[in-house]
């Protein structure tokens, strides 16, 4: 009940802000989905988890799930069948990473799939600050992805849809760049494969977000820290599983669709959504000066306790953009279509000598005995010039 309340303050609403859209829209989603096979990558994670739920009372002929996490698809799997949820009987689980041998001879012996839906993705900011971690985000991110393509590549999928991000628009990040990346990989076999896809805004609460760190800190007695200068959109994993739906399902080839919020009012700072989650469990902040403050207080803390010690600074780490954004200037929106949803239209990517060029790029550092970031960055802004990175030399590792 406490997360639920919390929920509806820090979001601002007591409904999915798309069930009007669902509910309008249920019918061609129905007549899409019922009789299909579909193969849902990344399925539990906090997006894929959301989605397969939301998914299954559609009534899909074939549902199989990958998921590089063996202990998180066992808990889905449980979890579903605990459920009133009808799985349809065909209905497998795969504990193998896309990209893998494994994957490849999987869709090697499965039929044809309807629908190919991947939520697979190296998300944060933080796994950006070596190379080593980078090749990873390169990997599951852009190439794994063209692996992927080009496997379905003259099948008669009917859709393909792959989860982008709100940092794809007009990138800080290397991470957003993969994701701008990718996209562009999907616009070049557009005219072969079908896809759409969606930017987020952040899922609250998510495996690994900062607001889930929040939780964990409060388990654990440890202290709050957070930038108190970057400004997020939330949404729910409700609402994130259900634009996922909506995009793989109505979206047109080449659609990007996102969340229709405000600046004036969705946006939130995450020391804001910080003092909110510590109300929420009968807490007061505690404003500290440095970490260490907030970690000696933390320390001492008594049961009983109502002042919690938080560490609210201004942001410094690579990568960070301060305010989030869904489009660019140049892109063609409609924010007419749906009501809660924008519809970004791409026009498709002619130029796949520059994508060719990129990921050549990538496997000339790969045979390299010395991997460095600064080669990466270089081989990423072939294919996407726009990428405004700044490196800092300080990441999110280095802090609380």
């Amino acid at each position: 009940m406490v997360m639920e309340e919390l929920l509806k303050k820090m979001l601002g609403r007591s409904e999915s802000m798309f069930a009007q859209d669902i509910s309008a829209h249920r019918n061609t989603v129905q007549q899409s989905v019922a009789g299909s096979r579909i193969l849902v990558i990344g399925a539990a994670g906090s997006i894929g988890n959301a989605f397969v739920k939301q998914l299954i009372p559609y009534r899909p002929h074939a549902l199989h799930l990958v998921d590089i996490s063996e202990n998180n698809l066992v808990e889905l799997v449980r979890d579903l069948r605990s459920s009133m949820l009808v799985l349809p009987k065909d209905f497998k689980t795969y504990p193998v990473a896309m990209g893998s041998e494994e994957f490849e001879k999987l869709l090697q012996h499965q039929k044809v799939y309807d629908y190919v839906v991947n939520f697979s993705a190296m998300k944060h900011v933080r796994s950006e600050k070596d190379p080593f971690s980078l090749m990873r985000m390169y990997n599951t991110n852009v190439f794994f992805v063209k692996k992927l393509l080009d496997a379905l590549e003259g099948s008669d999928i009917r859709k393909f849809f792959s989860v982008s991000s709100d940092k794809a628009a007009n990138p800080a990040s290397i991470m957003g760049a993969t994701k701008t990346f990718m996209e562009r990989i999907l616009l070049a076999y557009a005219e072969r494969i079908p896809f759409s896809t969606a930017r987020f805004a952040n899922v609250a609460f998510s495996d690994g977000s900062l607001l889930h760190g929040f939780l964990r800190r409060l388990e654990k007695r440890q202290p709050f820290s957070a930038p108190h200068d970057v400004k997020r959109y939330f949404i729910s994993h409700e609402e994130s599983g259900q634009l996922c739906i909506l995009s793989c399902f109505l979206g047109e080839n080449r659609d990007i669709f996102f969340p229709k919020l405000n600046e004036d009012w969705d946006l939130r700072t995450f020391s804001e959504i910080a003092v909110m989650i510590l109300e929420a469990h009968g807490f007061r902040p505690y404003l500290c000066n440095s970490e260490q403050e907030a970690k000696e207080r933390a320390a001492r803390m008594k049961s009983g306790a109502r002042d919690w010690p938080c560490y609210f600074f201004e942001s410094d780490t690579t990568g960070e953009k301060p305010v989030e954004e869904f489009f660019t200037d140049l892109d063609q929106v409609d924010l007419a279509r749906y009501r809660n949803i924008g519809v970004i239209s791409q026009p498709p990517w002619k130029d796949r000598d520059q994508i060719d060029r990129a990921l050549t790029a990538f496997e000339k550092i790969r045979r390299k005995s010395l991997w460095r970031k600064e080669d990466m960055v270089e081989a990423i802004r072939i294919i996407v010039p726009e990428l405004e990175h700044e490196e800092k030399g300080r990441n999110l590792d280095q802090k609380m």
